[in-house]
């Protein structure tokens, strides 16, 4: 007796979502679309930029007509001299908002979505932090903009104002990842905007950013030596003005070194406690 055999049943070709999944680099591929996500999210709340925007425009017109003539006893010189640091305080504290936005996200449930989807699960911080890489771009172009406008002017060649530019925007990435920590492990985005500013306070006025590291009380001038702010102002000084500035840019460059090696580990590991 013959025993009849059914075919084969035709092999199917791989679906979409079994070629998406074969596709390399995947941390890279949805970091990428969660910072796409990030930007459209930015792009529809406009009012979001009001603290890249505006601020530096506040504190520029404040401090070099209120207190430049007393300073540096005209307000060009004291503009020339305040610009950067004006610029190093504004990306430090632009950097407060993504903890704040990542926390709000939390409390929404908006990451119990992002666990659910087949991605690494560091891709949302990760696609979080490119996506902030707009903001600080903006606080870079209008702090430059409103100062060219009230009378600042870069001495240097174009080459190292962009230099001085790109130092700024990867410092706010590395310190970001501080607020990205303050965001996972707090309760509510309040309380990440306070502690936030109790760090970049600090940080901002017992530095060089208003006035000499060497006009601040004696007992203060340890902690303005190490101070992050310090470096990356005195970096930015001698890449805009040509002021001497020793190794302040290879100072600045490890503490970007520092803070992603101490603060992203500890982010991820209070983000998947988290979710």
């Amino acid at each position: 007796m013959t025993t009849l055999t059914q075919p084969r049943a035709p092999r199917l070709a791989p679906t979409s979502a079994t070629a998406v999944t074969r596709k390399p680099f995947p941390l890279v591929r949805h970091s990428l679309s969660l910072a796409k996500r990030s930007l459209i999210k930015t792009w529809r709340t406009p009012e979001a930029l009001i603290d890249v925007t505006l601020q530096p425009a506040i504190f520029l017109v404040i401090f070099v007509y209120i207190f430049g003539g007393a300073v540096a006893g005209d307000t060009h010189t004291y503009l020339q001299f305040l610009l950067p640091g004006i610029l190093a305080q504004t990306i430090a504290t632009g950097a407060i908002a993504i903890g704040v936005n990542l926390n709000t996200d939390l409390e929404k449930g908006i990451f119990d979505r992002f666990k659910s989807l087949p991605i690494p699960r560091s891709s949302p911080l990760i696609g979080a932090v490119l996506g902030d890489v707009v903001r600080y771009v903006i606080v870079t172009v209008m702090t430059l903009g409103i100062g060219y406008l009230m009378g600042f002017r870069i001495l240097t060649d174009p080459l190292s104002a962009l230099a001085g530019c790109l130092l700024a925007v990867v410092f706010a990435l590395s310190l970001s990842w501080v607020s990205v920590f303050v965001g996972m492990k707090v309760r509510t985005s309040g309380a990440v905007q306070g502690i936030m500013f109790l760090i970049i306070m600090p940080l901002s006025f017992a530095s060089n950013v208003f006035v000499p590291a060497g006009s601040l009380p004696s007992w203060m001038q340890t902690f303005v030596a190490w101070n992050p702010l310090t470096h990356l102002v005195a970096a930015m000084r001698g890449l805009f003005l040509g002021t001497p500035m020793g190794d302040s840019v290879y100072w600045t460059l490890a503490w970007c070194v520092g803070l992603v090696a101490v603060f992203l580990p500890l982010a991820m590991r209070a983000y998947r406690r988290k979710v």
